[in-house]
């Protein structure tokens, strides 16, 4: 698109703005066309010229320099009307990349009509279990996101899903989180609602189940390497039913980055009577260690329940990967391997795994549970990506039935 054609456009976006200015550019004159427009825009900052002076209308815009007029509307924003700023939107989301580059948060570009931002992700998803049928299934979640004001906003996600394999009300919709955000400065950020919550350095495999905690939540920032957080709510989801979900907890977490690497403890204590139900008065502590190694990194964590009379009292796991995923970059990838080690008086249910050899924990007689895992991802196209994981050399202590293992492959879409 020539240049000219384009500070049109835009000006029509823009109009009413400003008022007439004079001419800055040389090579504009008062018989162009779009002599109004350039000079108003010019007025108002959104356009430059070349050192020389000129403007160079005829020649074509490119997606950089377009970029940078959308930035400088995008600092004039609360000065357009709803119709304009709809407009404003489409072009920021279409030059979103460009953006990034100049430095435009995309954090920025979420103050949308009315201050409403969505986003969302959708998968296809074939799970071969290993303790249940096999299930072919899919998902769409919408993010919908409310700016109150600077340091406030409130989250919200619908979560739909369907079994292909079942009948035809197999299906479910729910809003699986719901919760406000306030932030205080640069100390401290508190979540009230039904929020995410994930405990397990690959893939949450601890605790990561989409309906999070229903808590009260404070974050409190000790510059950028240091964060610690504490919270008191429930877990939402677990293989054992109401004996967890209807259980309080109180949990904290701290994070330190060391150098490229990064540690983490965590502590979770549910408050109930520990002799009347299954994880009620359960006292979970973890640590947690990632060395990054060039382009490749090494992981391991620890947990230990320290009220527990059984033997079955630990899990660890330790594991290699190499790679990052960028949804920006196809053909950008990550691969994870681990063995984990885990006993039944440490999982309380609701796994981030996508396979299921922890439900031997749950639903069969298991105490123990030993098996390698490998989790990698591929970027197929921009905001596309493959999912594969597999758990093998699965071993169980006390199971009745004979192990099995586990893979799953899924086809994810970001929006």
């Amino acid at each position: 698109m020539k240049k000219i054609l384009a500070l049109a456009a835009v000006a029509a976006l823009t109009a009413g703005v400003s008022a007439y200015a004079a001419n800055p550019f040389s090579d504009v004159t008062p018989s162009d066309w779009a002599y109004q427009a350039v000079v108003d825009l010019s007025e108002q900052g959104v356009v430059e010229g070349y050192p020389d002076g000129t403007f160079k209308g005829e020649r074509n815009i490119t997606r950089y320099e377009m970029a940078q007029i959308i930035a400088r509307m995008l600092a004039k924003e609360d000065q357009l009307n709803a119709e304009q700023r709809a407009t404003l939107d489409k072009l920021a989301g279409e030059y979103a990349d460009e953006l990034a580059n100049l430095g435009v948060r995309v954090s920025n570009l979420e103050k949308k009509v009315g201050n409403i931002y969505w986003s969302g992700d959708a998968r296809m998803r074939y799970q071969n279990k290993a303790t249940d049928d096999d299930s072919w299934n899919g998902r769409m979640r919408i993010n919908v996101k409310g700016q109150v004001n600077d340091s406030t906003y409130v989250q919200g996600r619908l979560n739909a899903t369907m079994d292909f394999k079942k009948s035809e009300d197999d299906s479910d919709v729910q809003f699986d989180q719901l919760f406000a955000n306030h932030d205080f400065g640069s100390v401290a950020t508190v979540r009230l609602g039904r929020q995410p919550v994930e405990f397990g350095d690959q893939g949450g495999w601890l605790y990561g189940d989409t309906f999070g905690a229903d808590a009260a939540q404070v974050t409190f920032h000790a510059g950028q390497k240091v964060d610690v957080t504490a919270g008191y709510g429930r877990f939402n989801t677990s293989d054992y039913g109401k004996n967890v979900e209807d259980q309080d907890a109180f949990y904290a977490r701290g994070a330190a980055k060391l150098g490229d690497g990064k540690l983490g403890v965590d502590y979770i204590k549910f408050t109930g009577d520990k002799k009347a139900n299954t994880a009620a008065g359960y006292e979970l502590m973890g640590a947690n260690l990632t060395i990054p190694v060039q382009d490749f990194r090494v992981f391991g964590e620890y947990w230990k329940n320290t009220t527990t009379d059984s033997d079955y009292d630990t899990a660890w796991n330790a594991g290699i990967g190499y790679g990052k995923l960028n949804l920006k970059k196809p053909g950008s990838f990550a691969i994870d391997v681990a063995y984990n080690d885990v006993d039944k008086g440490i999982y309380f249910g609701g796994t981030g795994l996508q396979t299921n050899v922890l439900s031997y924990l749950t639903k069969d007689t298991a105490t123990n549970v030993t098996f390698w895992n490998a989790i990698a991802e591929v970027a197929l196209q921009k905001n596309v990506y493959l999912h594969g994981e597999y758990a093998f050399d699965v071993s169980t202590e006390g199971n009745t039935k004979s192990e099995e293992d586990a893979w799953t492959v899924s086809l994810n879409y970001k929006f």
